[in-house]
């Protein structure tokens, strides 16, 4: 699993989310974005980690920034997902690994499972890459995304 370099830019992805939305990376240009990759939708870590962000959606939303999450679960999965964690951010499928190789979170023993791990990125408003945290712990993505928007937005 290799990491992306802080400052390079984020790679690029079009994927149509499980409600049907086509998402680019391109088309978020001027806008923060949050990724956030999670190894299989309705795993208990999983639906703790999702409901979180969509409770800290007003903080990301007040600080300029989309949130997304990304797994390899199928749309169907996703769509589940959705509806059980009453989630209102998108949530990309990811069944081919595209994505999730190009951001380097497939590795290890989950994809030996086919899942991805649990990683989360920030984007800049200008498509380059900010932060990366790489942790299996479902509890440390939301606050550390915070902590990097807060930080970078401070110091702008």
């Amino acid at each position: 699993m290799s990491k992306l370099q802080l400052g390079q830019p984020a790679p690029d992805f079009s994927a149509v989310s499980d409600d049907g939305q086509t998402i680019s990376l391109h088309d978020l240009r001027g806008k923060w974005v949050v990724l956030y990759f999670y190894p299989k939708a309705n795993s208990y870590g999983c639906s703790i980690e999702a409901q979180r962000f969509e409770a800290s959606l007003p903080e990301f939303e007040r600080l300029g920034a989309q949130v997304i999450g990304i797994s390899t679960d199928s749309e169907a999965g996703q769509a589940a997902f959705r509806e059980k964690c009453h989630l209102s951010f998108p949530l990309l499928p990811d069944p081919d690994h595209k994505i999730c190789q190009a951001y380097g979170v497939m590795g290890g023993l989950t994809s030996l499972m086919g899942v991805s791990g649990r990683a989360s990125f920030v984007i800049d408003p200008e498509g380059k890459l900010v932060y990366q945290l790489h942790n299996m712990l479902h509890t440390v993505h939301v606050p550390g995304a915070l902590a990097e928007l807060e930080r970078r937005q401070n110091h702008a």
